[in-house]
C-alpha cells in the first residue's frame, strides 16, 4: 500500500485535520490548505520502504 491516511493538528487553529499521503517516492514537500480554516500549511513528509517515517507541518506567515 501507498497511500496512507496521517493525522496531524492545523498550526493556525488547532484542529486535527486528516490528509492522504503517498510513500510511493520517498517524500514530498507541498502546500495544502487547511480543511477547517482554509490556511495555507506547509506539509514536509518522508517515506522509506513504502512506509511514512515523518511528516512535518508550518505555518507559511
Amino acid at each position: 500500500m501507498f497511500e496512507s491516511e496521517n493525522f496531524f493538528y492545523c498550526p493556525y487553529c488547532g484542529e486535527k485535520v486528516s490528509m492522504i499521503l503517498e510513500s510511493l517516492y520517498g517524500g514530498q514537500t507541498y502546500i495544502e490548505d487547511c480543511e477547517v480554516c482554509c490556511r495555507p500549511i506547509e506539509i514536509t513528509y518522508q517515506a522509506e520502504d513504502g512506509a511514512i517515517t515523518s511528516v512535518e507541518v508550518k505555518r507559511l506567515d
